[in-house]
Formats: C-alpha cells, structure tokens, sequence
C-alpha cells in the first residue's frame, strides 16, 4: 500500500489521534443544528453493536462523505470504503433535536485508481427528517494561492464511539500550492492531485474540499501521509509554517457521476459553442470541455513526442471509441489514461443532445538537448473514408523553446477547426501563465484535415494538451560541481 493510502486507517489508529492536537469546533452553531456546509457530511462508520446500550449504537469511525445532490448521492475516497473490507458502510446522519442515526449506504461505483467513490443513501434521507443539506461542484480547478478549506465530522469520542456522542467540526484551511502527479498506488495510473499548506487528520479522508470563494467542491481530502520527499515538492523558498494535506481533485468524482448519468450540482448554465450562421432548426453546438485533466511528461524519455486520437463524444458527456491514430508508449499509455476521466457536455442539434467525434493532440516538446525538427502528419489517411470524424493534424510546430525552457506542466487547449482545416478559434481550458502565451502563438500555426459530419466536411473540435518539462539546466547557465 503507498503511503497515501495511509490516510485509510483502521480503527485502532484512532486511538492514537486522541493524542494529537488539532482545532477543531463544534459541528453545530446553535444546539441541534448544523451549520450548511456541516449538513452535507456525514462520517462512515460500521456499527459493532446489532442492538442499541444506554449511550446509542457503538460502532467504528472510518472517514467521511458528503451529498452531491437531493436523490441521496454521496461521495467519498475509496480507499476509506477499502477499511471495511466489503463490510456493509453505513453513515451517520443527523436530526435535528436528537442524537445521529445509522443509514445504510450502497457503493454505486468507484475508482481505485484515483481514490474516488459514490454512496447512495437508502433511504433518501433529503425525503425524511434529516438536517441534511448537499454542496455544488466547481468545473474549474483552484488556481496556485486560492484559498480553500477542507470540512470534516469525527465523534468527540474517537476510542470507542456511540451514537449518542457529541460530533465536532474540522475544517482545516489553507492555500493550494501546487499540483503534482503521483500514483495513489504501486501499478496505478498517474492521478493528479494538490497540496494545501496545512495538517489534516486522519479520519478527514473523504471529506470535501472547498473553494473558501465559492463553497463549491475542488477536491476531497486525500491525507497528510505523502510520498517520501513530498517537500521537495514545494518551491524551496516558499517557508512552511504548516504542513501538508494533499487533495484529489473533484474532475475525478465528476468523471464517474458522467459515467453514471448521476445528477450533480455546478454544471455551468450558458456553455454552448454554436457554429455561426447556421439555420436555427439545424443549429448544432459542439461539446463543451467540462472537466479534463493533463498528463505528466514521462521521466524515462529524453527527447519529445505526440498521441492522436479520435474520439466519439457521447450523449453522457464521456469519451467512447477512442481511436489511436499516432503515438507510442510511454507516452500513449499516460494520454489514454488521462482521456478515460475526460468529460464534456455533449453536443446539441435541433436542441437536442446529439453524439459526435472529435480531435484529440497531445504534444510533449522536446527537450533543450534534444528538439524535435518539425514534421508532417499524415493522419487524415487512416480515416479518409470515415463519414464522422474529427479534425486531424497536418502540421503541428511547438512551442518556442525559449520562451519555456525554465518552465514545467500543461496548457490545455480547445481549438475549433473549420471546416477548411484552418483554426478558427483557439480558447485557454487550463494552463500556467508562462507557458500559455508560447503554445497559444504556435497553436494558430497548426494545420488540419477538416472534421466530418454526416459524410461531409464541418467545423469540428480539437482538444490539444501540450505538457512541458523543466531543462535541469538552462541552455546559457554552464554546469557546476560546485557544492554550494
């Protein structure tokens, strides 16, 4: 097991929590009552007990969920499910004026690669008389130095807790330093998670992350145990007074809640990208990037590389029938895994919800040492016969160096193709400020052969992610063996 997956935790450990100091306040302002953002967390727990003592139900703490909407939807980190060890979880619910209950909760899905899952309560408890309330998720990451705070219930009692004890609040707050990519597990996909500059406990796992701005949901917390060297991950100048609580973003969670066709709050209301001048009877409007996520540049190369795919849109906003059209490992291996947690709000036609394909590049850059000589493609013939399809690259030329060489990570980008090959238009998703400049300029320079609809050529999109990596050594400061 990784050392992230420490923050699953068996009973036992809780004991020792007693022990350390940490803020936490009562979940509740006034007697009886939660506070809005409190009434959408509930810790899972397994009871010990079949019949109630005199002090409630005793039962064993595990982490925490929290509702994503009014049909009884929760979701949690997996690895806080993988404690009971198929035991069935239930979670703790409060009513007002009285003591938690124990509700049983069913797995609907997880994914154990990036440590997300979905509960649904039986019964609903939005139906009956709960003080339960659910949170919004952001579409949009936090950006470096957002302000965010995470929100957790544990029992007052952690040694052998019972219903009719007392639960506390905990919300640790802090400021997003960065994201890194990590494997959750040995053997995992590559999962990209933030760091913000403060302590979680265990027990927090699982409980949501929120936008201190918003109250939206970016993230649940992941744990405080981190992969040996986690602070070498931090700018060395940047001093910690604090320490660190990693994050798992909420794209996950959205990802699977898509695959489901799960109903959740936050989905932006005005998101449609219309073709211009189309007749509004056959008005079609192309699908919207709704939660897409980059790839990290693979260690074990020296020199760049790039994946083509083709991909259908479906109506649930997923990525299906994913058609490799360029690329070898290890760098299509990492593209695939990151596309398989992509999600869109499909296209439209004629107002209703249509399928459609489109483009997808990812390009890695060369190194200073060793740049790639532009080149052209010749993808559009794999698919020359194909009556739908995206738009595929003819001419691809990176980034300039010089404008990046000292700066790592991914722009995300989608482009709209006409139905020429020509960009027409070319809109940011996510990306560094120095480096968004530089692969904007040289995205407008890129070539294609049209998409296609219904046999003909059409104005399509094109996702492109372009991920760069750090020069150890920039080009014009000479090696030192100074020690210094």
């Amino acid at each position: 097991m990784s050392s992230l997956h420490k923050a699953g935790f068996t009973a036992l450990a809780l004991i020792f929590l007693l022990l350390s100091p940490h803020t936490t306040a009562a979940a509740s302002d006034k007697p009886g009552t939660a506070t809005p953002l409190a009434a959408a967390i509930c810790p899972i727990v397994y009871p010990v007990d079949q019949s109630p003592s005199e002090r409630g139900y005793h039962y064993i703490f595990y982490g925490n969920a929290f509702f994503i909407n009014k049909e009884g939807y929760l979701i949690t980190a997996a690895h806080v499910l993988s404690q009971l060890h198929d035991a069935q979880p239930y979670i703790l619910l409060q009513l007002p004026m009285a003591p938690p209950r124990l509700v049983k909760a069913t797995v609907v899905i997880a994914d154990q690669d990036h440590d997300v899952a979905v509960l649904r309560a039986t019964p609903n408890p939005f139906e009956g008389r709960y003080a339960v309330n659910f949170l919004r998720l952001a579409t949009r990451r936090p950006e470096q130095a957002h302000e965010v705070l995470a929100d957790a219930l544990r029992p007052s009692r952690l040694k052998n807790p019972y219903t009719f004890d007392a639960l506390l609040e905990d919300r640790p707050a802090g400021e997003v330093i960065e994201y890194r990519f990590t494997q959750l597990d040995k053997g995992r996909p590559d999962t990209e998670i933030f760091l913000f500059n403060h302590d979680v406990l265990l027990g927090d796992s699982g409980a949501p992350v929120v936008s201190a701005e918003s109250r939206e949901v970016v993230g649940l917390v992941e744990g405080r145990w981190l992969h040996g060297g986690t602070m070498a991950m931090v700018n060395s100048t940047q001093k910690q007074t604090t320490g660190l609580g990693a994050v798992v973003p909420i794209h996950y969670a959205i990802a699977l809640l898509q695959q489901r066709g799960i109903i959740w709050q936050g989905v932006p209301e005005t998101s449609a990208r219309v073709e211009p001048d189309a007749d509004h009877a056959k008005q079609f409007s192309a699908p919207v990037p709704l939660s897409l996520v980059a790839t990290p540049y693979p260690a074990e190369v020296f020199s760049g590389g790039e994946v083509v795919l083709d991909a259908l849109v479906e109506s649930s906003g997923s990525l299906v029938d994913i058609r490799i059209l360029g690329g070898e490992n290890p760098f299509l291996q990492k593209a695939l895994a990151a596309v398989q947690t992509w999600t869109f709000l499909p296209a439209r036609a004629a107002d209703k919800v249509v399928e459609t394909r489109i483009g997808i590049v990812f390009q890695f850059p060369g190194s200073l040492t060793s740049v790639r000589a532009p080149q052209g493609h010749n993808y559009g013939g794999r698919l020359a016969d194909a009556p739908e399809r995206g738009a595929l690259p003819v001419d691809t030329p990176e980034p300039e160096s010089s404008r990046t060489k000292l700066a790592e990570g991914s722009v995300i980008l989608c482009e709209q193709i006409d139905s020429r090959g020509q960009v027409d238009t070319v809109e940011v998703e996510r990306g560094p400020e120095s480096l968004t400049a530089a692969t904007v300029a040289a995205a407008h320079q890129w070539r294609f052969v049209p998409g296609r609809r219904g046999g003909a050529d059409s104005d399509t999109e094109v996702v492109v992610v372009v991920t760069f990596r750090r020069s150890a050594t920039p080009a014009h400061v000479p090696t030192s063996n100074s020690t210094h």
